[in-house]
C-alpha cells in the first residue's frame, strides 16, 4: 500500500515523471558522450604520439635513396629494419603509409604504436597496396626503419632520425585540459538540472508525505522509499542515456578523429562508440542520489540561511575570495579552486538578486491600470526566480561556459591563422641534409639571379642568465632560433612588445624572446641577457617579444650573422620564395651544391592549409559539447518553467475572471516567460566574460606559458539571446495550450 501511495502521485502527474526521466536520460547521454570522447581521445593521443615520435631510419652515407635491395641486404646482414613506404596522394585522400607487419616482428614492443598489430586502418595499409599506389604516379618515399640509432651497420650505411608529423603534444594537452574542464562543468550543470526537477516534484508531494506521517509512517521509511524510487528510476533511465551517449560520441568522434588524422596521420584507434561507458553509468547514478538526497545531509537551519541576508553575505564573501584567488593564484590548482568558488558564489547570489531586483522594480511601478499589470508581472517574476533557482543557475552556468568557450576558440582560430601566416611566409621550405654545409648553399643562393626573398634557419641550444635579475649563476637552457639574412620574410611579424626598429636592432646584435620565456623569467624589452653559445659568452639586449603558440619551451631569436664560428646547429633549413625561378631549378642548384639527390622540399602552403584544417576541427568537439550543454539547460528551463507555470494555471485564469481579455492574458504570460529567460541570459554575461578572462589570462598562461588576446564577440551574445527568446516563447505557447485545454474542460463539466 505504501508503494502504491508513492506511485499514485505520478499517476496523477505523469508529466512530472516524464520530465524527471527525460532529464536523467539527457544528463546521462551528455555525460556518457563526454566520458567516451575524453577517454577515447586520451588513449588515442597516447598511441598517436607514439606513432609519430621521432624514429630512426637507415640511409646511404652518400645520400642516394634506399630501395628494396637495400632492405634485403640489411636483413641478410642481420640488421633489424622494416620498410615504411609513404605515398602522398592529392586531397581528399591524403597520405598513406605502407608497412610490412612481418618485418616489424623483430622490433618487438618498440614497433610504432606499440606493436605492428595496432597499425591497422587509414593511413596504414599493407606495403603491397602502397607500392601499387606509388606505381600509379603518386609521389612516394621509402624509409627503412631501424629499432635503434646505435645499430652496427654495414659499410656505406648510416642512421638518421625522422618524424612523421609536427610535435603537437602541447596542443593535445591544451585540448584535453579544455575538454576535462568542460566535462566537470557538464557534470555540475547536469546535477543541478536533475535536482531542480526532483525538488519541484518533492515540493508538490509535500501534502502526500504529511498524510503518510499522520497515518504513522516513519520519516525514515519515507526517505528509504524515496531513495529506492530514485535508484529504480535512475537504473531505468541510465541505460538508454548510455546508449544515446555512445551514439553521440560516435557522431562527434568523427570530427575529432579527423583532427587526430590531420595532426598525427593516425586514425582514432582506441575506443568505440559501440561499447557502453559503464563507469559513466555509475557516476550518474551516484550523482542523481547525491544531488537529490543532499537535503538529508545538510542541516535544516543551513538550508534556511541560504536565502537570508546572512546567506547572501556568505555568498558574496565566497565570490570575492574566488575572484581574488584566481587573480593571484600561483598555479593551476589554485586557479581551479578559485574558479569553483566564483561559480559557487555567483550561483548562490544570482536567483536571490534577480528576485530582489524584480521586487524593487515592482515597488517602483505606478498604480495606473497599465502599470498595475507591470507590477503584477514583476512580482510574479520574483516568485519564479525564487522557485526556479536551480534551473536558473544551471542555465546561467551553461550560457557562461558557452560564451567563454566560443570566445576562446574563435580567438584561438583567428590568432593562430595570423601567427601561422607569419611563420610560413615563405613559399617553400628546404631541409639541409645531415652533414651538408649550409654556408655553401647560402652562398649559392646569393648568386642566383631572379630568386625571391629567402633566409637560412639554424636551430640549436643556448644557455642564458638574466643580468637584470641580479641572480648570478642562475642559468637556464633555451632553444635557439637564428635567421640570416633578416629580410622581408620576417620584418612583417606582429610582435607583442619591441623597441623602435626591432629588426635592425636584431641585426646589430639584439635578441628576441618568445612569450613563454618572457613569462617564465619575468623578462621585458631592453632587459640584458647573458647568452652562452658553444662556450662563447655574449651579452645582448631583448629587443622584442613574439608569440609562439603550442609549445612549452623558451626560445631566443638571433641573427645568424652573430653566431660564433664554432657553433654547431642541431638542425638547419632554408625558407625560400622562388621569385622569377622555379623551385625545381633552385632544388637542382642546391642538390648540386650538396652533391645529393635526397632533398626534403616542402610546400608551406600545403602545410598551412593542413594546420588551418587541424585547428578548425580540433575544437569542434568542445563547441559541440558546450552547445549541447546549453540546449540541455534550455530544455530543463523549458520543462521546469512549464511545470511551474502549470502549478499556477489557476492563478493565471484568475486574470480572465477579473476581466482581462484572453489575448491580454496570453500577452502577459508571453512577456513574463520571455523576461524570465532573457534575464538569465543577462545574468550569465558577467560570469561568461570573467570566465573568458580566466581562461585567456590565467589558466592558459599557467598551463602552457602562452596567452591569447581577449575578444568577447558581442554578436554571439545576440545569438544566445535568441535562444533565450525562443525558449521563453515556447513556454508561453505551451501555457497558452494548457489554459485553453483547462478552459475547455470547465465548459464540458458545465
Amino acid at each position: 500500500m505504501l508503494v502504491r501511495a508513492f506511485v499514485s502521485h505520478y499517476r496523477r502527474h505523469p508529466f512530472q515523471l516524464a520530465a524527471l526521466a527525460l532529464m536523467i536520460v539527457l544528463a546521462t547521454m551528455l555525460w556518457a558522450g563526454v566520458t567516451v570522447l575524453t577517454d577515447q581521445a586520451r588513449s588515442s593521443l597516447f598511441q598517436s604520439e607514439a606513432a609519430v615520435a621521432a624514429r630512426v631510419h637507415v640511409v646511404h652515407s652518400d645520400g642516394q635513396p634506399v630501395d628494396v635491395d637495400d632492405f634485403a641486404d640489411l636483413r641478410m646482414a642481420g640488421v633489424c629494419v622494416a620498410p615504411w613506404l609513404e605515398v602522398q596522394r592529392p586531397p581528399p585522400e591524403g597520405r598513406v603509409v605502407g608497412i610490412d607487419p612481418l618485418a616489424m616482428n623483430c622490433f618487438g614492443e618498440s614497433a610504432p604504436g606499440g606493436g605492428a598489430g595496432t597499425l591497422d586502418g587509414t593511413p596504414f595499409l599493407d606495403i603491397s597496396e602502397a607500392a601499387h599506389l606509388s606505381r600509379e604516379g603518386h609521389e612516394s618515399r621509402l624509409y627503412l626503419l631501424a629499432a635503434d640509432k646505435n645499430l652496427a651497420l654495414p659499410q656505406g650505411y648510416v642512421s638518421r632520425e625522422f618524424s612523421l608529423g609536427p610535435p603537437t603534444g602541447e596542443l593535445a594537452d591544451s585540448f584535453l585540459l579544455n575538454l576535462d574542464a568542460l566535462s566537470l562543468l557538464v557534470l555540475l550543470i547536469t546535477g543541478l538540472l536533475v535536482r531542480s526537477v526532483h525538488r519541484l516534484g518533492i515540493a508538490q508531494r509535500g501534502g502526500s508525505f504529511d498524510l503518510l506521517y499522520r497515518f504513522g509512517v516513519p520519516r525514515r521509511r519515507v526517505r528509504q522509499l524515496l531513495a529506492l524510487e530514485l535508484v529504480a528510476l535512475a537504473g531505468v533511465c541510465v541505460l538508454p542515456g548510455l546508449w544515446l551517449g555512445a551514439q553521440l560520441a560516435g557522431v562527434l568522434g568523427s570530427g575529432f578523429g579527423q583532427a587526430l588524422d590531420s595532426l598525427f596521420d593516425v586514425t582514432l584507434y582506441a575506443g568505440s562508440a559501440d561499447s557502453l561507458p559503464w563507469q559513466a553509468a555509475g557516476v550518474m547514478v551516484l550523482l542523481v542520489l547525491a544531488v537529490c538526497l543532499v537535503d538529508w545531509v545538510v542541516p535544516q537551519h543551513w538550508q534556511g540561511v541560504a536565502g537570508s541576508r546572512r546567506g547572501r553575505l556568505v555568498a558574496a564573501l565566497i565570490l570575492s575570495s574566488g575572484l581574488v584567488g584566481v587573480a593571484l593564484a600561483p598555479n593551476l590548482a589554485w586557479v581551479f579552486a578559485g574558479t569553483a568558488l566564483v561559480f559557487a558564489g555567483a550561483g548562490w547570489l544570482t536567483p536571490g538578486l534577480l528576485a530582489l531586483l524584480a521586487q524593487r522594480l515592482s515597488d517602483h511601478a505606478s498604480l495606473d491600470e497599465n502599470d498595475l499589470l507591470t507590477r503584477w508581472r514583476r512580482r510574479e517574476l520574483a516568485v519564479m526566480f525564487r522557485h526556479l533557482a536551480l534551473p536558473v543557475v544551471a542555465l546561467q552556468y551553461a550560457m557562461a561556459t558557452v560564451l567563454a568557450v566560443q570566445a576562446l576558440v574563435t580567438t584561438f582560430e583567428s590568432t593562430f591563422e595570423d601567427w601561422l601566416a607569419q611563420r610560413l611566409e615563405a613559399e617553400f621550405y628546404v631541409e639541409v641534409p645531415q652533414g651538408a654545409d649550409a654556408g655553401l648553399a647560402a652562398d649559392r643562393l646569393r648568386k642566383l639571379e631572379g630568386i625571391g626573398a629567402w633566409h637560412q634557419v639554424s636551430r640549436g641550444e643556448a644557455r642564458i642568465s638574466v643580468e637584470a635579475s641580479g641572480s648570478e649563476g642562475d642559468t637556464v637552457a633555451v632553444d635557439l632560433f637564428a635567421l640570416n639574412p633578416i629580410g622581408d620574410l620576417v620584418v612583417g611579424w606582429a610582435l607583442m612588445a619591441s623597441v623602435n626598429q626591432p629588426w635592425q636592432a636584431l641585426e646589430q646584435g639584439g635578441v628576441m624572446i618568445n612569450e613563454q620565456l618572457a613569462r617564465r623569467r619575468q623578462l621585458e624589452v631592453e632587459d640584458t641577457l647573458e647568452i652562452t653559445l658553444a662556450e662563447t659568452v655574449t651579452s645582448a639586449k631583448v629587443v622584442g617579444i613574439y608569440s609562439d603558440y603550442g609549445r612549452p619551451a623558451g626560445e631566443i631569436l638571433m641573427s645568424g650573422a652573430t653566431l660564433p664560428r664554432n657553433f654547431s646547429a642541431r638542425f638547419e633549413s632554408f625558407s625560400i620564395n622562388p621569385g622569377a625561378l622555379t623551385m625545381a631549378e633552385i632544388s637542382e642548384h642546391l642538390a648540386e651544391t650538396w652533391n645529393t639527390h635526397d632533398l626534403t622540399v616542402r610546400d608551406n602552403a600545403s602545410i598551412r592549409a593542413l594546420a588551418s584544417q587541424v585547428f578548425g576541427q580540433t575544437f569542434l568537439l568542445t563547441r559541440a559539447i558546450s552547445l549541447l550543454t546549453l540546449v540541455l539547460a534550455a530544455v530543463a528551463l523549458l520543462i521546469m518553467g512549464w511545470v511551474f507555470f502549470t502549478t499556477r494555471a489557476w492563478y493565471f485564469r484568475l486574470l480572465g475572471i477579473w476581466g482581462l481579455p484572453a489575448i491580454v492574458v496570453r500577452g502577459q504570460l508571453r512577456r513574463l516567460s520571455v523576461t524570465l529567460t532573457l534575464a538569465i541570459t543577462l545574468a550569465a554575461l558577467p560570469l561568461g566574460i570573467w570566465l573568458t578572462w580566466a581562461l585567456v589570462s590565467r589558466i592558459n598562461p599557467l598551463a602552457f606559458g602562452w596567452s591569447l588576446p581577449m575578444d568577447l564577440y558581442p554578436l554571439f551574445w545576440l545569438e544566445l539571446g535568441l535562444v533565450a527568446l525562443v525558449t521563453g516563447l515556447v513556454i508561453a505557447l505551451l501555457m497558452r495550450r494548457q489554459l485553453v485545454h483547462r478552459a475547455s474542460e470547465k465548459q464540458v463539466e458545465r
